[in-house]
């Protein structure tokens, strides 16, 4: 839903104000603009900077440390696939190229992240689309993932 730069910033005002008598509040800020945002706008680390007395490059700093912050609005979809030693031992490596070869070519709506473990390496090589665990991976499954946009009907 978009909004205005006034209830924008209203928003993230309201949130750091929240947060302005705790220690080290940037976190627990970044993590409540997220939550409400879906992502980190580049508006709001000024404002954020501002709010705390620090720079903007400070602010920017803990953003792009921390790879849980977006800095753009999420996709409809989220693809996690696993890059631990288990998945890349049975094909991991390929279903990751796969969907990395899926998720540049820009025709479904789906972010794409490597995760270093999904519990499941009795099944690997799994990934997780949308919080829900998928075993067994392969490269023509993945591919039939991004096919589908992400749909719940995609294989499982």
């Amino acid at each position: 839903m978009a909004r205005s730069n006034g209830e924008a910033d209203s928003a993230v005002a309201e949130i750091c104000a929240r947060h302005a008598a705790e220690e080290g509040p940037v976190l627990p800020i970044l993590h409540d603009v997220q939550a409400h945002f879906g992502y980190v706008p580049d508006a709001a680390i000024g404002e954020i900077a501002q709010a705390l007395n620090l720079s903007r490059a400070e602010v920017y700093g803990v953003v792009t440390f921390y790879h849980d912050f977006h800095r753009e609005p999420p996709r409809s979809h989220s693809l996690k696939v696993c890059r631990a030693e288990a998945c890349q031992a049975v094909g991991g490596r390929d279903v990751w190229a796969a969907a990395r070869t899926a998720a540049d070519s820009g025709d479904a709506d789906i972010d794409l992240e490597a995760v270093y473990c999904l519990g499941n390496c009795a099944c690997a090589p799994s990934v997780q689309l949308d919080g829900r665990t998928i075993g067994r991976m392969n490269v023509e499954r993945v591919s039939a993932l991004f096919a589908a946009g992400g749909r719940a009907g995609a294989p499982s």
